[in-house]
C-alpha cells in the first residue's frame, strides 16, 4: 500500500498534527495485509518536523517494523527528520530509492 504523506498538507508541523495524523490513519492501517508493505512517499511535502514525525512514523516503525518502507527523497527536512528519529528510535528505517 502507498501512503502520500502530502494528503495531510504540505507542512508537517507540530506533535499534536502528528498524532491527529495518526489517528486519523488508523482505520487504513487496519486495512494492510500481514504480507503487505507501507510505502511512504514525501513527493509534495514541504517541511516534516521531528515532532510530527516522531508522532506519526515511530508508532508506524513499532507496528510495522520493517514492512514500513520509506520512499527516498531530495527534501532537505524530510532527510534531516529520518536522521534525527532513527537516532531516537535506535532502529533504522527501511528506504527505498
Amino acid at each position: 500500500m502507498k501512503l502520500e504523506l502530502e494528503k495531510f498538507g504540505k507542512t508537517l508541523i507540530s506533535r499534536e498534527l502528528g498524532s491527529e495524523a495518526f489517528k486519523a490513519f488508523q482505520p487504513t492501517l487496519r486495512e494492510i495485509r500481514p504480507d503487505e508493505s507501507l510505502d511512504v512517499d514525501f513527493s509534495g511535502v514541504l517541511t516534516l518536523s521531528p515532532s510530527w514525525a516522531d508522532e506519526f512514523l515511530s508508532p508506524l516503525l513499532n507496528q510495522l517494523g520493517e514492512r514500513l518502507v520509506l520512499l527516498s527523497s531530495d527534501n532537505l527536512s524530510v532527510q534531516a527528520t529520518l536522521k534525527i528519529l532513527v537516532e531516537a528510535n535506535k532502529k533504522p528505517f527501511n528506504i527505498r530509492p
